[in-house]
């Protein structure tokens, strides 16, 4: 089955068939998990999957299931999938490419007549964005066992509106147990959301390693006194000292190889042009695909905080709320494997956004497939890789699952 492909132009209607819902005036979407228009995205993939012979499941926190049978359906099943859900302002790709690669496959399959020697999945994680709910890949993570279901389900809107109620309401709250489906490799297909494939010029992102992050509230709180009127050497300024740290994350990541560090929001208080800042709240963030590597430059941040508040008589407060460990994808060998059958130019690359694979790595063996989008942009209504690109990362897709499918009955 070598010389198997995908029907690129039946994928790339399929892309555009689905970017009709929820689309934005400037070529995107909005399509927010557990909205009406999350509902019809939905729809259209269960119909999708359906005409192709899958029966279909759905669990408690509103994944959606497609199965093929194949020879041994009493072996794991190889499975694929990503999300529909896109930010406010998102792209047509975004995790959908992930979902549709995945309907191409389960059709070029069912087409051509193909008895996969496992069963094969299909899959659609429940909000993995966190745009109106949060955390972000919260079914993939529920499915996990990384976030508790009844809290999950109780998680609320900036309405106040509960995801369970919304699940529901949709007809997606279903009653499959969590963490039941029989699954032995998992693969998902991504754009890159980032330029390094581009800039390579390579056609396919082996991904080896997802990136390790940890999100961090600092507070610094000082006196709020008059500008004009306060000597400098008397001066309790919290701005100062906050604007020290955030230099110092850019440092922290240029120190050490494959760093990031970034502040994204912060909050002045009282905020007013002529009075001294008498306390500032803003995020930190560092990323590093090695865990070491992000453990030293987490001691490395907390202790500038802890000199730098000894030095100014200042209290900062650093609350380290989230830690998202690096990830190894253990099935990239498949992908790899698919990717030179296929004779795609191709490069070993690491993951620096967090994916639905991430959360199934605890559980089965996982790889993970980059495409390449235009000038890396992604979150973004300009999001956006050709035709091309996107059937690659299928046929890649394609043979990975088949690949897997054999190993697990030769087990």
């Amino acid at each position: 089955m070598s010389d198997l492909r995908i029907n690129q132009e039946r994928l790339w209607a399929s892309l555009m068939e689905m970017a009709k819902i929820g689309a934005t005036k400037k070529g995107g979407c909005n399509r927010l998990a557990g909205t009406d228009l999350d509902k019809q995205a939905r729809d259209l993939f269960v119909s999708w999957c359906e005409e192709a012979g899958c029966d279909v499941y759905i669990d408690k926190i509103g994944n959606i299931f497609a199965r093929r049978a194949g020879d041994d359906n009493h072996a794991p099943a190889v499975a694929t999938g990503s999300h529909l859900d896109t930010q406010p302002t998102g792209g047509k790709f975004d995790g959908v490419f992930g979902v549709l690669a995945g309907v191409e496959v389960l059709r070029t399959l069912h087409e051509n007549n193909i008895q996969t020697p496992t069963a094969m999945e299909f899959s659609v994680w429940t909000n993995e964005e966190g745009s109106r709910f949060q955390p972000a890949m919260q079914g993939s993570g529920v499915y996990a066992g990384r976030f508790d279901l009844a809290t999950e389900l109780n998680k609320t809107d900036a309405n106040g509106i509960r995801l369970g109620d919304e699940l529901k309401r949709i007809g997606y709250l279903g009653e499959e147990e969590i963490g039941s489906r029989p699954i032995g490799a998992f693969f998902e297909a991504h754009i890159e959301q980032g330029p390094i494939l581009e800039d390579e010029h390579k056609a396919i992102g082996v991904v080896r390693l997802g990136q390790g992050i940890r999100w961090y509230n600092v507070e610094v709180n000082g006196r709020e006194s008059h500008s004009g009127t306060t000597p400098m050497h008397l001066r309790q300024d919290a701005m100062v000292p906050a604007s020290l740290i955030i230099a110092e994350l850019e440092q922290i990541a240029l120190r050490h190889e494959n760093g990031l560090g970034t502040t994204g929001f912060m909050q002045v208080y009282p905020n007013s042009r002529n009075t001294i800042p008498g306390k500032v709240s803003f995020s930190a963030e560092l990323r590093n695909p090695s865990s070491d590597t992000l453990l030293t430059m987490h001691q490395e941040l907390i202790s500038f905080c802890e000199t730098l508040a000894r030095d100014r008589n200042l209290d900062i407060k650093v609350d380290p709320f989230w830690y998202f460990a690096p990830v190894e994808f253990s099935a990239s060998d498949d992908v790899k494997a698919a990717t030179q059958l296929l004779g795609y130019s191709h490069m070993d690359i690491y993951s620096g956004a967090g994916h639905d694979a991430c959360y199934m790595a605890d559980l089965v063996p996982t790889g993970m497939i980059f495409i390449p989008c235009e000038n890396g942009i992604s979150h973004n209504e300009i999001e956006y890789s050709s035709p091309e690109q996107c059937a690659a990362g299928a046929n890649v897709l394609l043979h990975s699952m088949l690949q897997a499918s054999e190993r697990i009955v030769k087990r």
